[in-house]
């Protein structure tokens, strides 16, 4: 036992020794004002700015009752808000049963920038979400429980369910035979070239499914997007070689979300089905799935002023490094001083600590209380759940640390504040603001700006389109995969920055 005394005090009086200078460094930072002004600050334009958005955010929607606050967000089953709007041509279908069904031909309506001023500019086309296939679904209510396999209008076949859940099947693009069948809460798509040799797309189970649902031939057709702005488009498919099995009735038509023109009579857009022969020609526009920009104002947009907020976190922690490099106290290793290593490692322990602690309250604030402004001038809101909302309060307070670090790494780096301070903005503002305007979104999955991604309040949905900006909600990496990125930039900024000053033996001349 006595062989391990000597190794127990050694351990003891090393953490006594980071104890104390951990202790010496937060004393050192919270009595330096400039250090604690630019922390205050960094909250403070955040806050603001996230406040300033939610205050001035006002929605107000058209429908057959006049001008007015906009409803609530429709949601799906997982709590999701969701569009729901197609044309449905269907029959009730008691106990199982399958559907099969050709598309031989997919056309459509978009309406394009206006080529003259006033003139409706609508060309021949459809766009790539345009939709048209079979479709199952608990009931004509919006929001239910559906499952659906489908012809594109530039992603092939698909098997959706649910609003959110996408499937692939193959990228044929031209005439393609479809089936779907029922086997109690079990639905199941297939997709063939001929009708004879038949490739399953994908199973899924919706639970509490009812004996008797709804069975029929669909289509939809999201808008074109343009300008941030969603314009007109409708899709028109061609169904022949029908049959189906289990149910033997007439078939129903219903235009299932169309909306009204102010008169409260007149649908906007409405769709249609043809007969010709043995033939069901399908017109319908809107679509099923996230509604990821129509679902409401998002939440992240609240920290919209984040990348703003950050720069005088950045300058604090630059200076917190760079004002004893100055004087000399960075650099040396004199017996009665700390190792520059492990000093440089204890500075980074207290930025990322004070930087943590001041994005939690950024975003402990700006997130609660914006969403109540918002509800409260009568705002619609994306829904937003309880661990997002939590995701989103830490992980921005983790994003502000992870960038503090990599500001006081690269400060350590180089030895000079406006170089440091400049990269750092460089790094990690620039390319938010530039994502914000739309440009250059992929910056933001190779640089350190990609935490931003922690921030988001609903995910990038892989089927459907969106502008490719913040402001549009595009991220294009998951929140955690985001954050991680910056971590990695701070780690190897700090671990780079160490190795540097542990090389350094003796005393460095002083910068001037």
């Amino acid at each position: 036992m006595s062989s391990f005394r000597p190794y127990r005090s050694s351990q003891r009086a090393e953490q006594d020794r980071l104890s104390q200078l951990l202790r010496a460094q937060w004393t050192r930072f919270r009595t330096a004002r400039g250090w604690v002004l630019a922390m205050a600050a960094s909250v403070l334009v955040t806050v603001s700015l996230g406040l300033l958005i939610a205050g001035g955010a006002r929605s107000s929607c058209v429908t057959g009752k006049g001008e007015g606050p906009c409803p609530a967000p429709l949601v799906g089953p997982d709590g999701t808000a969701v569009k729901d709007k197609y044309y449905f041509v269907h029959q009730p279908l008691k106990g199982n049963g399958s559907l099969t069904a050709r598309v031989s031909d997919m056309t459509g309506q978009i309406r394009l920038p206006d080529a003259v001023p006033g003139v409706r500019n609508v060309k021949e086309g459809v766009v790539p979400w345009a939709k048209a296939g079979l479709l199952v679904r608990q009931s004509l209510t919006q929001g239910t429980p559906y499952a659906a396999v489908m012809l594109t209008g530039d992603h092939g076949v698909r098997m959706q369910y649910n609003f959110t859940h996408d499937v692939p099947g193959g990228p044929h693009n031209g005439p393609q035979w479809l089936r779907l069948t029922r086997s109690g809460d079990t639905v199941t798509g297939y997709e063939s070239d001929d009708g004879k040799t038949w490739t399953e797309v994908s199973t899924v189970k919706l639970t509490g499914l009812p004996e008797t649902i709804e069975i029929g031939l669909f289509a939809t057709s999201p808008g074109a997007l343009w300008d941030m702005a969603i314009a007109f488009a409708q899709a028109t498919a061609t169904f022949d070689q029908i049959k189906l099995q289990g149910a033997n009735g007439l078939w129903r038509r219903d235009d299932v979300g169309v909306s009204m023109e102010s008169d409260g009579r007149t649908p906007h857009h409405p769709g249609r089905v043809v007969e010709s022969g043995d033939k069901l020609i399908v017109t319908g526009g809107g679509d099923i799935g996230p509604a990821t920009v129509e679902g409401g104002v998002r939440a992240d947009l609240l920290l919209t002023g984040g990348a703003l907020g950050l720069i005088p976190m950045l300058v604090g922690a630059v200076t917190f490094f760079t004002a004893e490099h100055r004087r000399g106290l960075i650099g040396t290793s004199l017996p009665a001083e700390p190792h520059p290593a492990r000093l440089l490692a204890a500075k980074a322990m207290v930025v990322g600590a004070v930087a943590f602690v001041a994005g939690l309250v950024t975003s402990g604030v700006v997130i609660p209380v914006g969403l109540a402004m918002l509800r409260a001038n009568q705002n619609p809101i994306q829904p937003i759940t309880l661990d997002t909302e939590l995701r989103m309060i830490v992980g921005y307070a983790a994003l502000t640390a992870a960038a503090a670090v990599l500001a006081l790494g690269l400060a350590a780096l180089v030895e000079r504040s406006i170089v440091a301070i400049g990269l750092g903005i460089a790094m990690v503002v620039v390319p938010y603001l530039l994502a914000t305007a739309g440009l250059a979104p992929w910056l933001l999955m190779i640089t350190p700006a990609a935490g931003f991604a922690i921030t988001q309040s609903v995910p990038t949905f892989a089927h459907v389109d969106v502008d490719r900006s913040l402001l549009g909600g595009y991220y294009p990496l998951p929140p955690w995969a985001g954050l991680a990125v910056t971590c990695g930039y701070a780690a190897l900024a700090l671990g780079a920055a160490i190795a540097v000053h542990r090389r350094k033996g003796s005393r460095q001349v002083p910068l001037v």
